[in-house]
């Protein structure tokens, strides 16, 4: 099992930087990653946050190719349904070629009203519509439609949902399933097989909400404003989709004992006691890589670079066999 980092470039208003210290920093994070041996960097997508969270991840994921040299770039994720697929498959292609053949193109469908309504597309649309993107990418790139042809003979693809349904459609389509909930496994295989695969075509991969420290109580209490941040943003934007207002994120019982907490919890961990979890959780299910936040609620630079230093070379060792 391979580690990388979830990056997601925010820059909230009660920490606020120079919008280009900001994406550079994250350059830097990229960068140390891979000097470190981490196996991968993710990029996320939104629009329309306050922080500006990451709007465009294959953009960002372009200078990330151009600062490294083995670590590979993926998206967790990008949302299908806000892009023509033929645009799609050439950016993609562009950032492959740019890596030499590194790009992981993680897709979802979405779920907030705004962000469909700025790109003026159908939300109800948005599950057909990712399907459907897959399907389309696959012909482009196999048929030679666009230019540049991909790097890889078969980019991967990997769908993340988190529900039933979604785990079934990935198995349909042969691609990765996004997601590191163990429930899922069962329903992505029986797809799997649906679409004449075999079981052991399958894949996972998924975000964690993670923090490794040698010290789990001192970094805790710098950690946990950050990680309210983060998850109230995600709560406020959510209450746009229903007009019911929600109650303040208790950032003081975020901080989760186990890695299956609730929505917004967080595992404060030794890398020892992280990986025991990890490993107990996972058993038995295809996980090829995982990758916590790098820097959840935009960390102070030096905290997030010493996250990042000890998910390689203190969580990283302790997974590799796995």
């Amino acid at each position: 099992m391979k580690v990388g980092i979830h990056i997601d470039v925010r820059n909230p208003a009660g920490w606020r930087a120079p919008w280009d210290r900001v994406y550079g920093f994250n350059l830097e994070l990229s960068q140390e990653a891979e000097r470190l041996g981490l196996e991968s960097v993710w990029l996320s997508e939104h629009h329309l946050f306050d922080d500006g969270h990451l709007p465009q991840p294959l953009t960002f994921a372009a200078a990330v190719a151009a600062r490294t040299s083995s670590i590979r770039i993926g998206t967790a994720i990008m949302l299908a349904p806000l892009r023509v697929a033929a645009h799609l498959a050439e950016e993609a292609a562009v950032v492959d070629q740019l890596s030499s053949g590194r790009l992981e193109l993680g897709l979802g469908a979405g779920y907030r009203a705004p962000e469909f309504d700025l790109y003026g597309v159908d939300i109800d649309q948005r599950f057909t519509d990712t399907t459907a993107r897959v399907t389309e990418l696959r012909a482009i790139w196999a048929e030679g439609v666009v230019t540049p042809p991909t790097a890889q003979e078969r980019l991967p693809i990997w769908l993340g949902y988190r529900g039933p349904k979604g785990a079934r459609r990935a198995g349909l389509l042969n691609e990765g399933l996004l997601s590191l909930d163990p429930g899922l496994l069962p329903i992505y295989r029986a797809g799997l097989r649906e679409g004449g695969h075999t079981e052991e075509e399958a894949r996972m991969a998924g975000p964690m909400n993670l923090f490794v420290s040698d010290d789990p109580e001192r970094d805790w209490a710098i950690v946990r404003k950050h990680h309210h941040h983060q998850w109230d943003s995600y709560r406020r934007m959510s209450a746009q989709e229903t007009g019911v207002p929600v109650r303040p994120f208790d950032g003081e019982r975020a901080r989760a004992r186990g890695l299956t907490p609730g929505l917004g919890n967080i595992l404060v961990a030794t890398p020892e006691d992280a990986a025991a979890q990890i490993l107990e959780r996972l058993a038995g299910c295809p996980v090829v890589r995982i990758f916590p936040w790098a820097s959840p609620g935009a960390l102070p630079e030096q905290l997030a670079m010493q996250h990042v230093r000890t998910l390689a070379q203190s969580l990283a060792p302790l997974l590799a066999d796995a």
